[in-house]
């Protein structure tokens, strides 16, 4: 047993797993308490607290696990003081530390732990190539020049979000920021926008979103072998719900998850999907 997939929520680490599945690679799962990863039930699934990260990393590497792929969204957990272990006590003022960084910070630190006991970091892309695409328009719709100059005022917006460890994504119409990502995640941040539309008799007046952009964009920095962006057909579903004009996304930062459904998707509202230098 060489890898271990440290799972989360979402579709990411379950096209990883029926990527390796299929492929015949061996793999080892775990999920962090709280957190469950989204596919299906199987027994063999470490279950993990962070009151119990030591006796994880010490168990991988018993299991001979000598790499790790970290994918997935999970929600920063609660420390409960009396569950920390004999094999993360010692581990617990570096864990607190991190915990009062942003989301960045306290990565490092998680990903230094499993590094020092001899377990490599795996990039999701680096498993599965094909979810960074190259630089180009992806779908028969194409951005215009205001749409660039949009795209252009999005990733200034989304870089000073990024150094401030805030998030990773907007919404940008005519120079104007309509909504900005946070932790709760872009489809999130889009189905708000849908929900004020939908609710403008009790709301002020929302903004209008047609021929407006969604951007993604990795944060200055980030290391890119773990929380890289990713979008996927139900983004494109409510990027074309809000009548959006197209999604850009920062070449070799984003993951497009099934893209081919995703272009198709694209295709049929009349989106643009461009992966933007």
């Amino acid at each position: 047993m060489s890898l271990c997939l440290i799972a989360g929520q979402g579709r990411l680490p379950v096209l990883l797993a029926e990527m390796l599945a299929e492929g015949g690679a061996p793999l080892l799962l775990a999920q962090l308490e709280g957190s469950p990863w989204d596919g299906p039930a199987r027994d063999d699934v470490l279950t993990f607290r962070l009151e119990t990260l030591g006796s994880l990393i010490e168990t991988l590497v018993a299991r001979g696990v000598t790499r790790a792929c970290f994918a997935g969204a999970i929600r920063r957990p609660v420390v409960d003081p009396a569950r920390i272990d004999a094999a993360t006590l010692p581990l617990v003022p570096r864990l607190m530390a991190a915990l009062g960084q942003g989301d960045d910070g306290a990565l490092r630190v998680v990903l230094d732990l499993f590094q020092e006991a001899g377990i490599a970091i795996v990039a999701a892309h680096d498993l599965l190539p094909g979810l960074l695409a190259d630089e180009g328009v992806l779908t028969r719709a194409t951005p215009g020049d205001l749409v660039r100059g949009d795209a252009s005022r999005a990733a200034g917006i989304v870089a000073a979000m990024g150094q401030a460890d805030v998030g990773q994504g907007c919404v940008v119409l005519r120079g104007q920021a309509l909504a900005i990502e946070a932790q709760a995640g872009t489809d999130w941040m889009l189905r708000s926008l849908a929900l004020m539309a939908q609710d403008a008799g009790t709301l002020p007046a929302p903004p209008p979103t047609r021929g407006g952009i969604l951007f993604k964009a990795p944060k200055p920095g980030q290391d890119r072998r773990i929380d890289l962006p990713a979008i996927g057909p139900d983004t494109v579903a409510l990027a074309a719900e809000l009548g959006l004009a197209g999604i850009v996304v920062a070449a070799g930062g984003v993951l497009l998850l099934d893209r081919e459904l995703m272009v198709a998707r694209a295709n049929a509202a009349g989106l643009f999907l461009w992966v933007r230098a």
